[in-house]
Order: C-alpha cells, then sequence, then structure tokens
C-alpha cells in the first residue's frame, strides 16, 4: 500500500462580493480520502477546498469529476473551469507517513458569482485573505509585513552561520518582502508562501515538522535551522494539508492573468458600473488603482461598452456597461491591466 498513488481533484472557487474576494471552502467530507476530522460533523476541522478523489469509472474526464465533487459538497454548478497545477509533493497527505497511498491532486480554480450553498461539505466562503493578510495592500503597505514578518524572516536569515545560505535567504526576503513598495510583485504568492513556510512563520510548516518527528522522519533539507521566531500572531488562518498553497497559486495565477485576459467579468454581471468593475480588480489584484488611468485604459482598449442605462447607486446615477466578448477574437492580449497601482484619487 505504500507504494500506491490516488489521484484526487481540487477545486478553488473563487467569487468577490461587495469588494470582498472570496473562496469557497468545506468543513465536512464523505469519500474514502477524507480525512477523520473531515468526516465527523462535531469536529471542529481546518478549512479546506473542495476536494474527491478521481472516479475513472464513473467520470469520463477529470474536469467532469471534479464538478460532480463540487456539486455534491457545495450545490454550486460550475461553468468554466480552468486546470491550475497537479500537486504530488511526498507526505503532503499525513496518512502516507503511516503507510497510506500517496495522494496526487490536480488543482483547477473557477470563477464564479457568489450563490448560495447547500451539499454535504458544510461549505461556506471566506475571504482569502484572512489566509493571506500580508497580500492585501489596498489600504497601503499591511502592518503585519512591517512589524512581524520583515523582522521574522531577518531573524531567520541571520539564524545561519552559512554565508552562502544567508545571501540566499536574504535575496529570497528582498524579492518577496521588499522594502521599497515600488518593488513589491503581486503575482509572487506561493513565492511569499514558501519562503514564510520555509522559515517555520506558517502554522502548516510546524504542524508537518511535528507530524515528522512523530513518525520518525527527518526534516526537509531546507528545514535546517528553520524555527517559529515569535510573531505573536498567526501569520493567516491555516488550512487543511497543502491546502494554502494550492490556494496561493491559485492566487499568483489569477493576478497574472488580470493583465492579459478578461477574467474579471467572469465574476461581475451582465452589466456593471465601471466603479464596480474597478473594485473587482483592485480585490484581486490587491492594490488600489487610479480612477482615471484605469478608466482610460478600459474603455480604450475597447473591453466593455455601454449600454445606454443607468444604475441607481444611491448618489449620482453611473452608467453601465457590459464585457465586449468580441475583444477575444480581436485581440491576442486582452486584460485589464494594472494602471499606475498604489495611487489614490
Amino acid at each position: 500500500m505504500a507504494d500506491s498513488t490516488v489521484l484526487g481533484l481540487t477545486a478553488v472557487i473563487v467569487a468577490v462580493t461587495d469588494e470582498v474576494p472570496r473562496v469557497l471552502v468545506v468543513r465536512r467530507m464523505t469519500h474514502d480520502l477524507a480525512t477523520p476530522e473531515q468526516r465527523d460533523p462535531d469536529t471542529d476541522g481546518l478549512d479546506a477546498l473542495p476536494f474527491g478523489p478521481f472516479n475513472a469509472e464513473r467520470d469520463r474526464t477529470l474536469e467532469q469529476g471534479l464538478r460532480r465533487w463540487v456539486q455534491e459538497q457545495t450545490g454550486l454548478p460550475l461553468r468554466y473551469v480552468e486546470q491550475l497545477y497537479t500537486f504530488g509533493d511526498r507526505w503532503r497527505d499525513p496518512r502516507e507517513m503511516e503507510g497510506g497511498p500517496r495522494v496526487v491532486s490536480t488543482g483547477y480554480v473557477a470563477l464564479v458569482q457568489e450563490a448560495p450553498l447547500s451539499g454535504s461539505g458544510a461549505a461556506e466562503w471566506h475571504d482569502w485573505y484572512d489566509y493571506f493578510p500580508w497580500e492585501d495592500w489596498r489600504d497601503g503597505r499591511p502592518a503585519l509585513v512591517s512589524r512581524a514578518i520583515r523582522p521574522a524572516l531577518e531573524a531567520w536569515c541571520a539564524a545561519t552561520s552559512d554565508p552562502s545560505l544567508k545571501a540566499k535567504r536574504a535575496e529570497r526576503i528582498g524579492t518577496t518582502f521588499a522594502q521599497d513598495d515600488d518593488r513589491w510583485d503581486d503575482e509572487r504568492v506561493l513565492e511569499r508562501y514558501e519562503l514564510l513556510y520555509e522559515a517555520g512563520l506558517v502554522e502548516e510548516a510546524l504542524r508537518d515538522r511535528a507530524l515528522r518527528a512523530h513518525h520518525g522522519l527527518p526534516d526537509p533539507k531546507w528545514a535546517n535551522g528553520a524555527q517559529a521566531l515569535g510573531t505573536n500572531q498567526p501569520l493567516g488562518t491555516a488550512m487543511a494539508h497543502d491546502n494554502r498553497r494550492i490556494l496561493a497559486v491559485a492566487l499568483g495565477r489569477l493576478r497574472g492573468k488580470l493583465k492579459y485576459r478578461p477574467v474579471v467579468f467572469d465574476l461581475l454581471p451582465q452589466q456593471f458600473t465601471l466603479f464596480r468593475l474597478q473594485r473587482t480588480v483592485e480585490a484581486l489584484s490587491g492594490v488600489r488603482l487610479h480612477k482615471q488611468n484605469f478608466r482610460r485604459l478600459v474603455l480604450s482598449g475597447g473591453l466593455v461598452e455601454p449600454t445606454g442605462t443607468l444604475a441607481n447607486t444611491g448618489g449620482r446615477p453611473a452608467e453601465l456597461h457590459r464585457f465586449r466578448r468580441d475583444v477575444l477574437r480581436e485581440k491576442v492580449v486582452a486584460g485589464i491591466g494594472l494602471p499606475t497601482v498604489r495611487m489614490v484619487e
């Protein structure tokens, strides 16, 4: 059994509601790959992404299997989904340490509009910045970065006596959590999470190291010298297994795609104001955008067109727009872009 491998399917389902980017998580599962705490409705288990094993006899394609599991666990039918990545690190499921199979999971990302949930998974919508509070720069550099993360990472860097390793750590800190705000790269979500994991600054790292120690397994090479460095607060909400890593991959992918594909429109109704469009892009990217530059870019790029109707916003009426689907045939690159980031009006 220890040499066997099973294939799972994991869904990152994203919505933006009232300027809050939300991800769908589940607390209870009934399939064979569910951990005991995920099966017990009376146990307060960790947040998990919708997940289930691939049934080759029942499902013709991986995507069909994913849609079935999501429908069963959340009651939410999916429209467009995109394959994200395949996650197969050894011991990503702790039961492998006890002789269980290696669980390889193919991840998918789906963009939807938030809807009521049902199904068997006790599903809930959660703010994705609860899991990555250092990624939300809409009100400027998060205090957590300067107060806790940078000092802890610098202490971790200084903790090694190996000059080569120290230089590598310093370089990674500089490229992921740069001191200069203008050097912040919004797409490096996975790199930042993995750095915090390797430094022992997120709960998953401490949990995984404790599990390895319990089963007499050695720490990975990167863990030499890693330790919890006393940030005095948890760095984001922990998730089951490596689900926060999967979520980090999805967030970085979406932020990148904003710049060259019109993915944001899958999160909006058919008609919307330019203000709502901007706020949705800001929610995904985690930065504030210059209003006039943003509108000029969107309109000149032919991404939207006016509908000729006005929306009652409670103040001055705003014109409603819709996405021009013809732009997909007209342009190779048809993204929103992030004009003059971190500038407020």
